[in-house]
């Protein structure tokens, strides 16, 4: 059973950092990209990041990009959010996502974690 381990989730100011970790476990994921979405209350959910397998290819929504960094652990199942300059409008759930490399939007999302929720006060 695929399971996906969200951590780091918390409440910081406004220009604070936080670092989200995700854990994913049985099954297979060399094929995929893992990634981070979000979801605002009353909004809907939008990609954040994501990495290829190889750690190579790494993509960013433009909302975030130049403030947070996605990485893959030395295990290859773990990735991390490294969330710089943060701004009240990036309080969210933030989940952890397996997904086809193809796109990024929701659709593409093979496995979904239960999230992590990131609060940011001004």
């Amino acid at each position: 059973q695929v399971q996906l381990v969200e951590s780091g989730g918390g409440s910081v100011q406004a220009g604070g950092s936080l670092r989200l970790s995700c854990g994913a476990s049985g099954g297979t994921f060399s094929s995929y990209y893992m990634g981070w979405f979000r979801q605002a209350p009353g909004k809907e959910r939008e990609f954040v990041a994501d990495i290829s397998w190889s750690g190579s290819v790494t993509r960013y929504a433009d909302s975030v990009k130049d403030r947070f960094t996605i990485s893959r652990g030395n295990v290859k199942n773990t990735i991390y959010l490294q969330m710089n300059s943060l701004k009240p409008e990036d309080t969210a759930v933030y989940l952890c996502a397996v997904l086809r490399g193809v796109s990024h939007n929701p659709t593409s999302v093979v496995y979904w974690g239960q999230g992590t929720q990131v609060t940011v006060s001004s």
